[in-house]
């Protein structure tokens, strides 16, 4: 089986959470948390801001590591190493995405996450 390891940012601010909803693949219209793959020679910190300044051409900081997820898609492995991060600059601009929310505690399940990123849901509602 493929395996992907990928960074995924925990934006928080205000208490609210940001998450985007992909806007193309298989998984089309489900929500994640922003981030992607980690290229040949890269931090996974490095890489992660990366990807946020490419996707939603915004600087962020890489606060903190929360935690690693393994998940088994029907055709590949998934390793996403999660960060809670915060806004430097910029306005989250979609580059890539169809959508974005800033979410409540209490709406977090409210949108239909993808399964490795509803895997960390519970963690996130203990931060928010």
């Amino acid at each position: 089986m493929k395996s992907i390891e990928v960074v995924a940012a925990v934006i928080v601010h205000d208490g609210l959470l940001f998450a985007t909803q992909r806007g193309y693949g298989e998984w089309k219209d489900y929500w994640e948390f922003p981030g992607g793959k980690v290229e040949a020679g890269e931090t996974r910190e490095d890489a992660l801001r990366r990807e946020i300044r490419e996707e939603l051409e915004t600087e962020i900081s890489v606060d903190g590591f929360l935690c690693t997820i393994d998940y088994d898609y029907p055709s590949f492995h998934l390793t996403m190493h999660c960060y809670r991060c915060s806004i430097v600059s910029g306005d989250l601009h979609l580059v890539e995405h169809e959508a974005a929310r800033w979410l409540a505690a209490g709406e977090l399940r409210s949108v239909a996450w993808l399964p490795a990123d509803l895997s960390i849901l519970p963690l996130i509602e203990e931060i928010l």
